[in-house]
């Protein structure tokens, strides 16, 4: 077995099943290029700052190159027995150039190691996701413009309500997805903020200038409490509740897609790439990817809880239990791309059946309210054309109609200020149309919404 490179204050020895279990290399990994380029920066700063050698700097800067190069290639391979990514990438430089790799890790810690790593490949994380929801938010508003006029029943209770828009169905989602844009990037901006120099726990004796190692690495400032640098996982917590409520909009959305597409709703088509059969119901077309992303909503609020949970009792300031913290975020990051990619591709290739989403609105008397509020115009108290509306639709349902197709005679049965104007007031189109308040689900307020959703985008 290997000496350890903590070894000294003891042997270095311990237990292969101690060593398995202590051992971080599976997760961290993921993070070579940001060690690298974290230790290339702590390598300049140093030489800078003349505690290191400008020879050894060099010796070092150069050897970093080659071993990222070779981990691109694939040429070198990561050793699984190596206890983390930190410790592998020092081991393979003093290999490579000797001595002058001993002296990289001059005034810093695994601990500041580690936090600036995961801050270095979160940032990264964050921009990509973040262009994944703006991917599918322009995918969602392509639909809204094609279907800005297209009437479909609106919910509550999962009961008809009031005709809306399909294309103001779809901008809701984009709202909520814009929403998740700023969430995203307040977290990336407050994480934006570099612990490296706060060393193990009380800062370094030696003369370092963390303001420019910072900016090396593109941070906006540095952390200024040196236990904190080290044990705040804050911004791991924020980006997984960000990307958890990412995920509660893509389940809200895959539940509406479930529904629709079923056989009594009809209300949209879903790709036959985007779906699958039974193995014994050759009639069956499931909509299994939207059933995925909703379970897999789960699983991201279970990363936020898991994390929330090992953070919830450390005092300060690194404890090995937040070596656990890399789980969590990795699987939320990789769970979020992935159900952004296939939401994005199954709305991009959906029809709607306009005919059904027509008939569901006017089985569904969406237009009682209208034809409420066409008789307070005819100077009735609202409670009272209240009644008369729910009679009207007590009698349609008896009768096997619709508001629209009523004679006038058997409106002026209900009341005698029943005249011509009612059809106009009960129709679907106009309905919907007359809503044009900002926010209303008229097609033009939809453009509207369009319009402004882009500007966000950019």
């Amino acid at each position: 077995m290997s000496q350890k490179l903590w070894a000294g204050r003891t042997s270095g020895e311990t237990s292969r099943l101690a060593d398995d279990f202590n051992s971080s290399i599976a997760v961290d990994c993921r993070m070579f290029r940001e060690d690298i380029r974290g230790s290339m920066a702590h390598a300049a700063m140093l030489a800078a700052q003349g505690i290191l050698a400008k020879a050894d700097a060099d010796a070092i800067l150069a050897g970093l190159e080659t071993i990222l190069a070779d981990l691109k290639s694939g040429k070198l391979k990561i050793d699984p027995a190596s206890e983390d990514i930190h410790m592998f990438v020092e081991q393979v430089l003093t290999e490579r150039i000797g001595e002058a790799g001993k002296k990289l890790h001059t005034a810093r810690s695994r601990n500041d190691q580690v936090a600036l790593d995961l801050r270095l490949w979160l940032r990264g994380e964050c921009e990509t996701i973040a262009k994944k929801v703006k991917l599918l938010a322009n995918v969602l508003i392509e639909k809204a413009e094609q279907y800005a006029a297209t009437v479909m029943p609106g919910y509550t209770h999962l009961q008809r309500a009031q005709p809306v828009t399909f294309g103001h169905h779809l901008m809701a989602y984009v709202m909520m997805l814009l929403r998740d844009l700023g969430r995203l990037s307040d977290a990336a901006k407050r994480m934006n903020v570099s612990p490296i120099g706060s060393c193990a726990l009380a800062g370094t004796t030696y003369p370092v200038d963390r303001e420019y190692e910072a900016k090396k690495l593109g941070f906006d400032a540095v952390s200024l409490n040196s236990l904190d640098g080290v044990s705040d996982r804050d911004f791991c917590v924020e980006i997984l509740s960000a990307l958890a409520v990412v995920l509660l909009h893509l389940s809200r959305l895959s539940e509406e897609l479930v529904l629709w597409s079923s056989w009594e709703f009809r209300f949209v088509t879903l790709s036959d790439a985007f779906t699958t059969g039974s193995s014994i119901m050759p009639q069956k077309k499931n909509p299994d990817m939207a059933e995925l992303i909703r379970g897999k909503t789960g699983r991201v609020y279970g990363d936020l809880i898991a994390l929330l949970t090992t953070m919830k009792g450390l005092p300060l300031a690194y404890n090995k239990d937040m070596q656990e913290d890399k789980e969590s975020i990795f699987d939320a990051c990789d769970t979020a791309e992935q159900c952004l990619d296939v939401m994005t591709g199954m709305i991009a290739t959906m029809q709607a059946n306009e005919a059904e989403m027509r008939k569901a609105a006017q089985t569904g008397f969406l237009n009682a309210t209208d034809l409420a509020d066409y008789l307070v115009g005819k100077g009735l108290p609202f409670r009272t054309a209240y009644k008369l509306s729910g009679e009207l639709v007590a009698y349609c349902i008896q009768t096997g109609k619709i508001l629209e197709n009523l004679s006038l005679e058997e409106y002026k049965k209900f009341s005698p200020v029943f005249d011509d104007g009612v059809y106009a007031a009960v129709d679907l189109d106009a309905c919907v149309s007359r809503r044009s308040c900002t926010g209303g689900t008229s097609a033009a307020s939809v453009k509207a919404q369009i319009a402004w959703a882009k500007k966000q985008l950019g």
